[in-house]
């Protein structure tokens, strides 16, 4: 079992920065992708940015030149850097790692952004 811990949310003010981090645990052998979602309510969970084995990084249009995705120097952690903060980034953002074909979830984080 695969257990994922999330922590940096919180409230910040529209052009601010938080960084969320994310570590797993349990039996973790190898590690295809990592990434960061996010959700708001009566909305379908969307894909924030995700970072393969090899390190390639994708993002959505939305964050794009905004948002950081990285992993740690333990290949468990992944971090995701969020500068420019806009009051539509206010979701909960949950951690996903993916070994082999199968996936787990993180419990959430929240990230409110005022005006």
């Amino acid at each position: 079992q695969v257990h994922l811990v999330e922590s940096g949310g919180g409230l910040v003010q529209a052009g601010g920065s938080l960084r969320l981090s994310c570590a797993a645990s349990g039996s973790i052998f190898s590690i295809n992708v990592l990434a960061w979602y996010r959700q708001v309510p009566d909305k379908e969970r969307e894909l924030v940015a995700d970072i393969t084995r090899g390190g390639t990084t994708k993002y959505a249009d939305s964050v794009k030149g905004r948002f950081t995705i990285s992993r740690g120097n333990a290949k468990n952690t992944v971090f995701l850097q969020m500068d420019s903060l806009k009051p539509e980034d206010t979701a909960v953002y949950y951690c996903y790692l993916q070994v082999g074909s199968v996936g787990f979830w993180g419990q959430g984080t929240q990230v409110t952004v005022s005006s």
